[in-house]
């Protein structure tokens, strides 16, 4: 199996692994059934022993179901797991009704966590994203708090702008972004990219297949139940010209001997020594392909097609990345 390298996560942050396990679709959560529990808890001990240390979860994932496998995987390991914990999110008959960001309601949520982690300190703490009901100040530093407390060791945000991210760095020094982000979701780069770099945050990049564009092995139109069928991208002709886009990245896996799945986290690894490809896996029978993707490496020509047929804006369509 490839060798998992390490990253600083930003530039004063922590070694961890290069790329990330997300647990989320481990649980029943945005109409996926979960996995079994005993194949989710042997997963994460797999990515463990693979050298995989961040584990990416959020206290709103199927209502605190996610952090209690995480936590049941980790017990007797503490110190081989990264714990990343999104918070603030509101789920109410499994549907995203809201946030809650307040103050009092962060120091509330944590205690949660912690608990159905059976850790006394989370790695990396962060909202989920942010919507100006509460000042960004007031969110940030109420973690900054926490860290005093020691129940937190660094701040995290995720799906914010640059503007509010250079306000949140200005509260206390952010650790990670966490962003959607690939060969398809490439907005970013314009300028919230750029700004992490500049103030030295850690980029954890998720949904690196675009919610299953670019695994190769989606078909229009989608099955009447798949929640891809709620976002312009995955409708009618869209999806049909946006699949014809994908038909370049499955000719060059096969070229390379490789899926597309591979390639595409191979090229979202590739984009920078500061970003980390964060990988939702749920069976360990997937570990050891996605492993091997952070293996591949692309030729200048090779990258200069990828960036051309996927250039911004080339996959019609949006999602929520989009909001």
């Amino acid at each position: 199996m490839t060798t998992i390298a390490k990253m600083p996560l930003g530039n004063n942050g922590p070694l961890v692994s290069k790329i990330g396990l997300g647990c989320m679709r481990m649980s029943p959560v945005w109409g996926n059934p979960g996995t079994d529990e005993t194949e989710s808890i042997a997963t994460i001990q797999a990515a463990l022993d693979s050298g995989i240390n961040f584990l990416n979860t959020g206290d709103f994932y199927a209502s605190g179901h996610n952090e209690l496998l995480v936590g049941k995987a980790i017990k007797g390991r503490r110190d081989d797991a990264f714990i990343s914990v999104k918070f603030g999110g509101i789920i109410y008959g499994g549907q995203f009704i809201g946030l809650d960001l307040r103050p009092i309601a962060i120091k509330n949520f944590i205690n949660y966590s912690l608990i159905r982690l059976g850790i006394d300190t989370i790695d990396l703490y962060q909202p989920c994203r942010l919507d100006n009901s509460v000042p960004i100040e007031d969110v940030i530093g109420t973690i900054a708090d926490l860290i005093k407390e020691g129940k937190v060791r660094h701040i995290g945000v995720s799906e914010i702008t640059a503007d509010q991210l250079r306000r949140a760095n200005s509260v206390h020094p952010i650790t990670a972004l966490e962003i959607g982000y690939s060969l398809a979701d490439r907005q970013i780069e314009s300028d919230l990219l750029p700004t992490a770099k500049e103030l030295g945050i850690g980029v954890v990049a998720f949904a690196n297949t675009a919610e299953g564009l670019l695994t190769g092995d989606m078909k229009a139109p989608l099955p009447a139940n798949a929640y891809q069928n709620h976002f312009p991208r995955f409708q009618g002709e869209n999806l049909k010209k946006n699949l014809e886009k994908v038909e370049v990245l499955k000719q060059m896996a096969k070229q390379k001997g490789y899926t597309p799945t591979q390639l595409a986290i191979a090229w979202v690894n590739a984009q920078g020594d500061h970003i980390m490809p964060l990988v939702s896996m749920n069976r360990r029978a997937r570990l050891t392909e996605n492993v091997q993707a952070m293996g591949i490496e692309f030729t200048p020509d090779e990258l200069n097609t990828l960036n051309t047929h996927f250039s911004p804006g080339a996959i019609l369509g949006g999602t929520y990345l989009q909001r």
